[in-house]
């Protein structure tokens, strides 16, 4: 008789820990989705705008368990534009840093959100 009642303070604390996983879950997906909006939003306001393209090209990309930003249309600039580069007749070409501080913005806010979550 004992053995049931065990059997059964187990089977609901099992299904306790999973109902509560599932909502961990649910609620850091939606705070990956809302951070990495604000992401793109933010990269297209602080990106350099020589003709514009550059800044309208931020997206962001769903994942197998996340999303990733990324410059779909002049991908090949990110690189040259946040570390600066060699010129073809000589000197460099200053850096214009506008990813690192929105990267480390909305990865401060995700990390809020899901210390919040599974704060509860």
């Amino acid at each position: 008789m004992a053995n049931t009642s065990i059997d059964q303070l187990t089977n609901e604390i099992v299904k306790a820990v999973q109902e509560y996983t599932a909502e961990v879950e649910e609620k850091v997906q939606q705070a990956s989705d809302d951070v990495t909006k604000e992401g793109v939003k933010l990269l297209k306001q602080k990106s350099p705008k020589l003709t514009g393209n550059y800044a309208k090209g931020w997206a962001r990309k769903k994942q197998e368990k996340g999303y990733i930003i990324h410059n779909k249309t002049d991908y090949q600039l990110t690189h040259l534009l946040e570390y600066g580069h060699v010129k073809r007749g000589g000197g460099r070409v200053q850096a214009k840093v506008h990813i690192r501080p929105v990267e480390e913005q909305i990865v401060r806010e995700f990390k809020n959100r899901v210390e919040k979550v599974i704060k509860g």
